[in-house]
């Protein structure tokens, strides 16, 4: 039969009392060795050097209850008992150096005794298997007569968490969940989305650092950026309210004033106060959208703000002070905007630390029929007409919409609206394939239409002038074209060359996707930068 062995603090409060009336009251220590059913072979005891006297005291009414238990005395010395750090590693080494003999011994760790960062310190001892034992919690006898045996009760507390898989379960449930949640519901089968959002996820419950969403137009920046919000108001992690700005639309003296507010009287027109946009997100999420777009001086500001979560408002003497978190999102390539001086570079460094890049919708063809149903939804709620496609409507328009002549330029803004059409056009809520044919021929013209009006010589004559434009065979100016305006779309050439060379890339014909792209410009003596820039 194993041997028994109880590791506890001395309690310098509970177990000293007051020591002539001794035994008409609970001390922990003496309990443990009394509780019936439970007899304990060795109690190691841990106190300090300054507690020698009590320690002495507490085995000797341990020799007189339990006889038959050996107490060994632990002096370990906690210049802060409240100090996790230093309690933590203590304990660690106490255990470490200790000789655990699971074979022929079983462990009981107290946590009734020592501060509250003693008992989470010895929890996380046990449960990570440093000390092989289990927790021993300790309670007084409820009614306290001096005739009563002042033994108490106690309990064992199992962390075998194997007997805790429905709890584990239902942590997972809920990170299902809030990644669910940031993809506005929607089952997406992409799976670098996927992972992608499980780390948004991650990173937006457990930092309140910045966050930088990149990607081409209309890949869903902001509505992502309005769930982060909501995600992190539901864990409580902001209380504030959501402030969102298109930093495109801000020029001048108007940006100063928006972003940082201004006193009465600040220039021409300010007839008043105004708080301004980061003011007014004071304990919630500040969203820039388009940030690259601000200027250096308001650049400048916002790094200000960001670090120190303090500003001036235009024509004011005094600071004033708003906490938030701030969100930001791009389609430009802020790094190459870095080294052409167009962005600077330490508000850069503060917004890269979190940076994710939203995939354009082409690179998520897969998510194409989820978000086809999502946006039938949407229209269900907004006009309260419930439309659904017959089958080979279906089929048909999803055929043509993940198919290579779908440029889905605007990306979920144009499935978007073209599913609005689709609904309205529907006969007795019921998109036929008339409705779809239709809308696709819409849709054909419309790409061709926003796309230089379907000239390939046009946005060649931009880029390499008219001359050098005039020399190309139609064949090599209709593919340079497309090449062109996939680079106008994409953040990087990395994004770029994903999207151009998608097929060959799936058959695991091409290993370097930007570096092909790099080399068919360099055809025709252009960089990426070049055209991105034109």
């Amino acid at each position: 039969m194993k041997r028994r062995v109880a590791i506890s603090i001395l309690g310098t409060t509970l177990d000293a009392g007051k020591w002539e009336n001794r035994w008409s009251r609970w001390r922990p220590n003496v309990a443990l060795c009394q509780q019936p059913g439970l007899f304990i072979d060795r109690l190691e005891l841990i106190h300090d050097n300054h507690s020698q006297a009590l320690c002495h005291r507490i085995v000797g009414d341990i020799g007189t209850v339990a006889p038959a238990t050996e107490v060994r005395s632990n002096i370990i010395n906690f210049r802060d008992p409240w100090d996790f750090s230093e309690v933590y590693t203590n304990l660690r080494d106490f255990a470490r150096g200790y000789s655990f003999d699971p074979e022929t011994e079983d462990y009981l760790v107290n946590i009734t005794t020592g501060t509250h960062v003693a008992q989470i310190c010895w929890f996380l001892l046990t449960e990570a298997r440093i000390i092989p034992g289990q927790l021993l919690q300790l309670s007084p006898p409820r009614d306290r007569e001096p005739e009563q045996d002042f033994a108490g009760t106690h309990r064992i507390i199992d962390l075998d968490l194997s007997r805790y898989d429905e709890i584990a379960k239902r942590f997972a449930s809920e990170r299902e969940d809030a990644a669910s949640f940031l993809k506005s519901g929607i089952s997406t089968r992409n799976a670098a989305f996927n992972r992608m959002i499980d780390e948004i996820e991650r990173v937006v419950i457990r930092s309140t650092a910045p966050v930088l969403l990149t990607g081409p137009t209309g890949a869903g920046k902001s509505q992502l950026a309005r769930k982060i919000y909501e995600l992190k108001k539901s864990q409580r992690k902001v209380s504030g309210p959501f402030v969102e700005v298109n930093c495109a639309t801000l020029r001048g003296d108007q940006a100063m004033s928006t972003l940082f507010g201004h006193v009465k009287g600040a220039f021409t027109g300010a007839a008043g106060e105004r708080a301004g946009l980061l003011k007014s997100a004071d304990k919630g999420v500040l969203f820039l959208d388009e940030i690259g777009e601000l200027g250096l001086d308001e650049q400048a500001m916002c790094l200000r703000a960001i670090e120190e979560k303090r500003f001036l408002p235009v024509g004011a003497d005094r600071e004033t002070s708003a906490d938030f978190q701030l969100l930001a999102g791009t389609n430009r390539d802020l790094g190459e905007d870095v080294r052409k001086r167009r962005f600077r570079e330490d508000l850069f460094a503060r917004l890269n630390l979190w940076t994710f890049q939203l995939p354009a919708l082409r690179e998520r063809k897969e998510d194409i029929e989820p978000n086809l149903d999502f946006e039938l939804k949407r229209y269900l709620e907004r006009e309260g007409e419930n439309v659904t496609f017959n089958k080979e409507a279906r089929e048909r328009y999803l055929s043509f919409a993940t198919g290579p002549q779908a440029v889905w330029s605007a990306n979920f803004r144009d499935l978007s609206a073209s599913v609005t059409r689709m609904a309205t056009l529907a006969p007795h809520g019921r998109i036929t394939t008339d409705v779809v044919d239709d809308e696709v021929r819409r849709l054909n013209a419309f790409w061709r239409s926003s796309s230089d009006d379907g000239r390939p010589d046009m946005i060649i004559e931009e880029v390499l002038g008219a001359e050098a434009a005039a020399r190309l065979d139609h064949f090599d100016a209709v593919q340079l074209a497309a090449v062109l305006h996939t680079c106008r779309e994409q953040a990087t050439a990395s994004s770029a060359g994903r999207a151009l060379f998608a097929v060959s890339r799936l058959e695991k014909r091409s290993s370097n996707d930007a570096d092909r792209l790099v080399k068919y410009l360099a055809r025709f003596d252009l960089r990426f930068e070049d055209v991105k820039q034109r």
